[in-house]
């Protein structure tokens, strides 16, 4: 994948967690979070700054898949959270980020265990200077073993 093109990707991966966290806590739809991204939020002059183009096809199928596999991949999450914690203990933020990051492991095969571990703990160093990044990472590792390849 060239350079351009996996930028577009982090800038989908953000944007999706964004999206799934506007998601849930605005109670909004996920088609209607999609279609303000497209239309608000990329490729838009953002003071003066031109944001990086996502790639807006992966961006709406990371929105739409962790939606329509949300129960699964809460599972999936919840099995590599320690002993008496819920998913609903952990930051919204980081919920996000390892949803779609559970996601990208069970349901796009095309992106190797690596590069989605990597990418989501570098949007997690984005958001948290604290435990946080560590905790993905670990978290997402265990999952990527749950899921055969």
């Amino acid at each position: 994948m060239s350079s351009p093109s996996r930028q577009a990707r982090s800038v989908a991966r953000l944007a999706a967690v964004q999206a799934l966290y506007q998601m849930e806590v605005s109670a909004a739809g996920a088609e209607a979070v999609i279609r303000e991204f497209s239309e608000h939020r990329f490729d838009r002059d953002v003071e003066d700054m031109t944001m990086a183009g996502a790639d807006e096809p992966f961006f709406a199928d990371l929105v739409r898949g962790v939606v329509a596999n949300q129960r699964e991949l809460d599972s999936a999450v919840a099995r590599r959270l320690a002993q008496n914690w819920r998913l609903e203990r952990i930051d919204a933020t980081v919920r996000a980020i390892l949803r779609a990051g559970a996601y990208e492991l069970a349901h796009r095969p095309d992106v190797p265990t690596e590069v989605v571990i990597d990418e989501y703990v570098e949007l997690a160093k984005s958001f948290f200077e604290g435990p946080e990044p560590g905790f993905v990472n670990g978290a997402l590792d265990g999952m990527a073993q749950d899921v055969p390849r």
